[in-house]
């Protein structure tokens, strides 16, 4: 080959090199800014506004009590926590997984009601003949971004491909780590219902969903899917994927109901008076699953502390509480394993039942209460 053929091929390969490369970052950049999701307009908008959880005067969600996320003052407090706070927030051996596969679920429970842990606030529920998936996020990290941000401590331990056929997927907000674009597109594509709070739907067809998936609900509103009740019920939160959207969607906690079970799962809240009024209007459950963790002194009144937990269990009338969304993200400034060790101290001290399982792990309540169990302290190091 001649040196000016050698020269054009090179520059060739040059520019092809640089094209692919600024293909790549669009890609990513694309992907990125779809995540953040999209704001509700038109009808979905009108419907939002008519919600009694909708101000007027703000244009946007409020809580049912005065409710702050960060005080201005704590700005800088939290700064420090994060720089400088002396935690291990990060396991020192890897956390044991039990791995699952699709044939794990073939058998239905023999009790009618089992729940498998799938890291954070993952857990896929079996309940009367019926499958619902709670918050499920399958991404490395929680972040609009591929590149930045919390990294999960474990893989799932089941293969989102692998994972059955579920008939419900439940939303309790639209904060990354609870909704994760990939995983509802690949969630999409089976089909699966999503029950998600007012406005989470806007995002859910940015990202491809048919409308005739998605059931939006405010607190109170119920629908039958696969044969159980699947009912929006109140919590302390907040929402929001970008700086401009501060809880421009509603966040919610969920019941549900089958002809023997019902369960209870709490999204991301703070501890509140509700929880008598679900318990009493809803209860009482056989199985809780309650969200653990990245509590701090900074945002004191969006999760709750172990010890809220166990009360908030004693609220809802719960027969035996599960606790997720810990063990899996380092989101907070305490210790990763602090607050199962503190939640499970309080409830052993008041005699509130619990289980903490191993990620991957089966949890058949019946089967658990019937043997006068104690769980097994993996999460001790």
């Amino acid at each position: 080959m001649s040196r000016i053929g050698r020269a054009i091929r090179v520059a060739a390969l040059s520019v092809g090199a640089v094209g692919a490369t600024g293909l790549a970052v669009l890609a990513r950049s694309t992907e990125w800014f779809a995540s953040l999701g999209a704001r509700a307009t038109g009808e979905r908008l009108e419907r939002m506004r008519r919600s009694p959880q909708w101000s007027a005067g703000a244009q946007r969600f409020v809580n049912a009590m005065p409710t702050h996320t960060m005080l201005p003052r704590d700005a800088a407090r939290s700064l420090r926590l994060q720089v400088a706070g002396g935690e291990t927030r990060y396991p020192v051996r890897p956390i044991p997984v039990e791995a699952r596969r699709r044939s794990d679920f073939e058998r239905p429970p023999a009790s009618g009601l089992r729940a498998t842990w799938l890291g954070h606030a993952t857990a896929l529920v079996e309940v009367d003949g019926a499958r619902i998936l709670t918050d499920p996020v399958w991404s490395e990290r929680v972040s609009p971004s591929t590149l930045v941000g919390p990294r999960r401590f474990f893989e799932p331990p089941i293969a989102l491909a692998d994972l059955p056929r579920v008939d419900a997927v439940v939303i309790s907000h639209d904060h990354y780590d609870h909704l994760d674009m990939e995983t509802v597109k690949t969630l999409a594509r089976t089909g699966a219902r999503f029950c998600v709070p007012l406005g989470v739907g806007a995002h859910l067809e940015r990202w491809g969903m048919p409308a005739s998936q998605i059931d939006e609900r405010d607190w109170g509103e119920t629908r039958e899917i696969a044969g159980v009740t699947i009912t929006a019920t109140p919590a302390r939160h907040f929402s929001g994927r970008r700086l401009s959207d501060r809880d421009a969607t509603l966040w919610c906690s969920w019941v549900i109901a089958g002809l023997r079970h019902r369960v209870f799962y709490s999204g991301d809240s703070g501890y509140f008076d509700g929880y008598r009024d679900i318990g009493r209007d809803h209860g009482p459950f056989d199985l809780t699953l309650m969200s653990l963790g990245a509590y701090g002194p900074t945002w004191p009144l969006i999760h709750m502390t172990p010890e809220e937990i166990v009360q908030a269990q004693r609220d809802l009338r719960g027969e035996l509480l599960l606790p997720i969304h810990w063990a899996t993200f380092n989101l907070a400034f305490h210790a990763w394993n602090e607050p199962a060790l503190r939640m499970a101290a309080d409830a052993h001290a008041k005699g509130v039942r619990f289980t903490i399982p191993r990620p991957g792990e089966m949890t058949e309540p019946a089967r658990l209460l019937e043997a006068g169990f104690e769980p097994a302290e993996w999460w001790k190091e």
